[in-house]
């Protein structure tokens, strides 16, 4: 009976990692395809890499892509941050009014943001451009660094900080020595997560970019009337191989580093 449930387990568990990844899979054969038909294997080529490598558009849209996304979730996670902290330390009320209201743009949908956010900048009369896709991503970057934070700086002690302080550390010392390393794993998540979520964003980049400005998702929008090149898909194949391998270096590598001090 207990092999059979552990029979039955195995293969629900694969069915459902089937589902997650089938389209991938499929998505990364087509990258090798020799032919533009999504139906009919033409033969095995590469020759989809060298042209996304050699495309201009791509490229632009890759940098634009990476560097929002990195600096978004850069600023955000400093923000985010300090917000957690400043949250934590106010009064039970203030905390619960302040929490609802960080809830309130993770429950509200994108395009609602996005066309907010739009016609907040066309009111104070800013251009669009990349500026305002990076200030769009870092506002509704901030709740998703502030809910990874709260719960270490709940679980901080305050008493080590306390007791830097009484051993001669200025306040910003005791925070970089004491309480910044304790936050650490929350304030890398929400970074990870941020940038996450500013590398795969489409309908608030789109409402608030302006004329020549693409990110991948924008780009790939603007390819589905005409059809989308394999170089899309080459690209995407890139992508998901990069973000895949950083996983498992950011899962395993403390094991590696503690395997390795038993060793010495």
């Amino acid at each position: 009976m207990e092999k059979l449930k552990s029979a039955l387990s195995n293969c629900y568990l694969s069915l459902i990692v089937l589902f997650m990844y089938a389209p991938i899979a499929t998505l990364v054969v087509l990258s090798f395809n020799s032919g533009r038909s999504r139906a009919q294997w033409s033969g095995f080529t590469t020759d989809w890499y060298v042209a996304m490598w050699a495309d201009e558009t791509i490229m632009a849209a890759l940098r634009n892509t990476v560097i929002i996304a990195f600096l978004s979730a850069f600023v955000a996670t400093v923000l985010g941050t300090l917000a957690a902290i400043a949250i934590n330390n106010m009064k039970p009320v203030s905390k619960n009014i302040i929490m609802s209201i960080t809830n309130v743009p993770m429950l509200n949908a994108d395009i609602v943001t996005g066309i907010s956010l739009m016609l907040c900048f066309i009111a104070f009369r800013i251009s669009l451009g990349f500026h305002t896709i990076l200030m769009a991503h870092i506002t509704f970057n901030l709740p998703y660094v502030i809910l990874s934070v709260m719960p270490k700086v709940r679980q901080a002690s305050k008493e080590t900080y306390e007791a830097a302080l009484d051993l001669g550390a200025t306040p910003f010392q005791a925070f970089l020595t004491v309480v910044l390393p304790e936050l650490m794993p929350g304030v890398t998540s929400g970074f990870m997560l941020a940038f996450t979520m500013s590398l795969d964003d489409f309908i608030i980049t789109h409402f608030t970019r302006g004329a020549g400005i693409d990110t991948i998702s924008t780009l790939v929008y603007s390819q589905v009337r005409k059809g989308i090149s394999p170089t899309m898909y080459a690209l995407s194949t890139v992508i998901f191989l990069t973000v895949f391998i950083v996983l498992m270096i950011g899962n395993y590598a403390p094991e590696w580093a503690k395997k390795r001090k038993r060793t010495v």
